[in-house]
């Protein structure tokens, strides 16, 4: 079963966005996707609460 998605409004900067989108188009993934990964790719990394044992996707190059 797929994990509940909720959608939500951010500002980003330009630049950040470009790099995104091209970062998601080289990995072969829709940018929310890629975002997503990365926000769950930073948590793993930097939160003491750890997500490893969540089943998505988890591969972000």
């Amino acid at each position: 079963m797929r994990p509940l998605k909720r959608k939500i409004s951010i500002s980003l900067d330009e630049d950040v966005i470009l790099k995104m989108q091209e970062l998601a188009e080289k990995d072969i993934r829709p940018l929310s996707q890629y975002i997503n990964l990365l926000l769950r790719k930073y948590i793993d990394e930097y939160s003491p609460i750890n997500y490893s044992n969540h089943k998505g996707d988890r591969n972000v190059n």
